[in-house]
C-alpha cells in the first residue's frame, strides 16, 4: 500500500487529494481515499486575452497551495505529484507560477500534454465501472480545455485506444462569446458555432463509433448533474454514477443559459466559483451530447466524481 497525494491545478480550480493505493498481484488498484478538497482559484483568469496569469491569479493558488502543502505533511503522504494543465502550457509568465509551485510545495509542477491529462483521466474515470459496459469515451470539460479519450477496461486495467485534448473550455469560452447577464441569443449561438468547430478536431482523431459508455468528468459535468437532479446543496453521493438522458442535458444547458448571474448565485448547489462560467460549461456538454448521439447513438451521460485526480494518485503509487 502506497499514501500519495495527487494535485490538479486547471484553468478554474485546483484540488487535492490524499489516497491509500494498494495493487494487486494482476496489476489491479484499489483506492481509499484520506482527504479530497477543491478550491475555486480561476488561475486561467484573462490568460486567453493576456498571455499571462494575473497576479491575483497567483496569489489566489498560492494560498491554497500553501494550505495543502500542510495537508499533505500531516496526512503523510509518501509521494507528491502535481499536474498543472492548461492555463500553465499558455501564460508567458508561467515561470512565475513554477516557482511559487516549488518554494510551496517543494515538488515541480509537471506541464502534460492534452493527450496525456486525457489518458489520466480515462485511468480515474473507468476504474470503478463495469468493463462489460466498455468500450468507454470519457470527457472532462475544463475550465480551457476538453479532453476526449476512448478506451477499455479489462481484468482491472485501463486501455486508452485514442485521446485528444482541444482549447475550448467554460472559461475561455466565457470570455470569449457570452459577455451578457444572461447572454444574449447571439452570444449563444457564436458560442455554439465556436464550440462545435473546435469540437470537429476532437472528433476527427478521436472516432467514437462503437462507443457504447459515455462519462462525464470534472467540475462542469458533476454540476449539471447536481442541477438536473435539483439538490439542494451538492452531494457527491448522489452525483456519482447519475445518469442524465440527452435530452435532459438540454434541458439544462438552456435553463442555466437563460439565467441571470444572480439566478445562478442563488442556486446552492453551483459551486460559488463556478456561477460565471457554468453557463459555458453547459454549452459545451449540450454539444457534445449532440454529436455523440449522431455519432455513436450514445444517449445517456454517466456521471463520475473520480477523474484526472484519481488518475494522478494512481500514476505514483
Amino acid at each position: 500500500m502506497s499514501r500519495v497525494a495527487a494535485i490538479d491545478c486547471g484553468t478554474n480550480s485546483i484540488r487535492l487529494l490524499v489516497a491509500d493505493i494498494t495493487t494487486g498481484e494482476d496489476g489491479a488498484t484499489e483506492q481509499r481515499d484520506v482527504h479530497r478538497e477543491m478550491r475555486i482559484v480561476r488561475l486561467g483568469q484573462g490568460v486567453d486575452a493576456t498571455g499571462e496569469f494575473a497576479p491575483e491569479a497567483l496569489e489566489r493558488t498560492h494560498a491554497a497551495l500553501v494550505d495543502y502543502a500542510e495537508v499533505v505533511r500531516r496526512e503523510g503522504a509518501e509521494r507528491v505529484r502535481m499536474v498543472a494543465t492548461s492555463a500553465s502550457r499558455d501564460a508567458r509568465n508561467r515561470e512565475a507560477f513554477f516557482a511559487m509551485v516549488r518554494d510551496t510545495l517543494g515538488v515541480e509542477a509537471e506541464v502534460i500534454s492534452g493527450d496525456e491529462e486525457a489518458n489520466l483521466s480515462f485511468v480515474g474515470a473507468v476504474g470503478d465501472l463495469d468493463p462489460g459496459d466498455g468500450p468507454f469515451v470519457v470527457v472532462d470539460v475544463g475550465g480551457g480545455s476538453t479532453e476526449l479519450v476512448v478506451g477499455t477496461l479489462e481484468d482491472g486495467k485501463a486501455t486508452v485506444q485514442a485521446a485528444r485534448s482541444v482549447d475550448v473550455g467554460s472559461v475561455r469560452l466565457t470570455e470569449r462569446c457570452l459577455q451578457g447577464d444572461p447572454p444574449s441569443e447571439d452570444e449563444v449561438a457564436e458560442a455554439r458555432r465556436v464550440t462545435t468547430g473546435i469540437l470537429d478536431e476532437a472528433f476527427a482523431a478521436v472516432p467514437v463509433e462503437g462507443v457504447r459508455t459515455w462519462v462525464g468528468v470534472a467540475g462542469t459535468v458533476t454540476t449539471l448533474s447536481a442541477v438536473a437532479l435539483r439538490l439542494e446543496e451538492y452531494d457527491p453521493e448522489a452525483v456519482h454514477h447519475s445518469r442524465l438522458a440527452t435530452e435532459e442535458l438540454h434541458r439544462v444547458a438552456a435553463e442555466l443559459l437563460g439565467m441571470s448571474r444572480e439566478e445562478r448565485k442563488a442556486h446552492r448547489a453551483i459551486h460559488p466559483g463556478r456561477i460565471d462560467v457554468i453557463g459555458a460549461g453547459a454549452l459545451i456538454v449540450d454539444a457534445l451530447a449532440r454529436e455523440l448521439a449522431d455519432r455513436a447513438g450514445v444517449t445517456e451521460l454517466v456521471v463520475s466524481e473520480h477523474d484526472i485526480l484519481d488518475g494522478i494518485a494512481r500514476s505514483i503509487a
